[in-house]
């Protein structure tokens, strides 16, 4: 069941495949009343995509269609087209990803909409945008990433193109439409006036290219891939285990602090060559080869357990199957989007005191000692809704939800 926080707003989704039909998840997730306007025959082209099928329905269109309604209208007949219409005069938003100009002649374009409905909030999602010499170019995710430049910062200097795992720039621009669409629909509220927003695969990748255009604008370089390494700190990056590897978040002079004296490697802190930052980054080269020497000599699930007792940010490198397997992930999504659907927010929990750099320096806590309890809570606990402003029967009633969850889970 979705949040009920959008539930004043009537989508029309005239998208398929990922972008579009993201957004409108989105929307649906968060209580909007989405009808998704399929083709005759066929409707969505991911309905097709596959395998995997669940009982004949695409795994892949099913993930990403939930809590929609389903309605199929042919636009290419006049009936179809004056149903849209009937559609849309009642409409807060309608999303559609057809090439530019393509509804335009159906008589489905925003300035047609408008007239129907001048408070209309009307999304396009496109390949390269309603403007500009690429506008009538096909929209493709992998297309979008290579023109974009996040694949030339993708994977291992040396390696063949490689683009990002996830389809990237079409769920980006998935998240990019539902946050204008939110924008548009505040603009209306305030003034009444519908608004047109529209977004480009290409722009949504390259928004993504926060550091890499800061370098290339402020120093004219050309950014390259650097694997898993950040751009500007290290120790950042995953490093090879004795059966495996582990992520190393010592980015900053504290965490590499605290790295250097978990790993039992105080001779690094002396050392000119990784003093700071800057010369981390000079000597990128030698740090990694140097702490891969250490790391390599214990499993992954033991330097976690080191590191993570010292405050270090660390994490294993997980399958899909292990993430979703993940005690934390299970106990998150049982619990917290519980709550959830009856409109209780929380947030994650504290970091536990003997982690503390402040703690540590007032020497409250034994080196040596664990404190079991108040990591596991650190790693699977959450807070519920607290403070002066919660009256007492919502407190009554986040106490009696919770109890009732816990309950059913046992």
């Amino acid at each position: 069941m979705p949040s009920s926080a959008l539930s004043c707003l009537k989508v029309i989704d005239l998208t398929q495949i990922m972008a579009g039909p993201f957004c409108t998840l989105l929307l649906a997730d968060m209580g909007a009343e989405v009808i998704k306007v399929e083709k005759p025959g066929v409707g969505d082209d991911t309905r097709k995509m596959g395998p995997p099928f669940i009982k004949d329905e695409s795994a892949a269109f099913l993930s990403i269609n939930r809590n929609k309604r389903s309605i199929v209208i042919d636009l290419k007949q006049a009936d179809g087209i004056e149903i849209m219409k009937t559609l849309i005069e009642t409409a807060d938003v309608l999303v559609q990803n057809f090439r530019p100009q393509t509804l335009d002649r159906l008589g489905l374009g925003y300035e047609s909409v408008r007239e129907i409905n001048p408070s209309i909030v009307y999304c396009s999602i496109s390949g390269f945008g309603n403007t500009g010499p690429y506008k009538d170019k096909g929209g493709f995710d992998l297309i979008a990433q290579g023109m974009s430049g996040l694949m030339s910062v993708t994977g291992n200097e040396g390696d063949m193109p490689t683009k990002v795992g996830v389809p990237i720039t079409d769920l980006s621009a998935g998240l990019y439409a539902a946050y204008g669409i939110l924008a548009a629909y505040v603009h209306r509220i305030n003034t009444g006036e519908g608004q047109h927003v529209d977004i480009s695969l290409l722009e949504s990748g390259i928004g993504y290219t926060c550091w890499e255009a800061a370098e290339y604008f402020s120093t004219g370089n050309v950014p390259g891939p650097k694997g898993s390494a950040h751009r500007l700190n290290a120790p950042y990056q995953a490093f090879p285990t004795a059966d495996g590897f582990i992520n190393i978040g010592a980015a900053n002079q504290r965490n590499w602090e605290r790295m250097c004296d978990a790993i039992d490697r105080q001779d690094l802190l002396v050392n000119e060559l990784f003093s700071d930052n800057k010369q981390r980054m000079n000597n990128i080269d030698l740090l990694v080869e140097t702490l891969s020497d250490t790391f390599k000599s214990r499993k992954t699930i033991d330097w976690q357990e080191v590191l993570e007792t010292q405050g270090v940010p660390c994490g294993p490198i997980l399958t899909i199957d292990e993430v979703f397997n993940d005690p934390h992930v299970i106990s998150r999504d049982m619990v917290v989007k519980k709550l959830l659907k009856k409109n209780i927010q929380t947030r994650t929990f504290f970091f536990p005191m003997h982690k503390q750099k402040v703690f540590k320096k007032m020497k409250l806590f034994p080196k040596k000692q664990k404190f079991v309890n108040a990591e596991y809570l650190s790693k699977n606990g959450f807070y519920l809704p607290s403070g002066l402003g919660i009256s007492n029967s919502e407190i009554d009633f986040v106490g009696k939800t919770l109890i009732k969850i816990l309950e059913n889970k046992n």
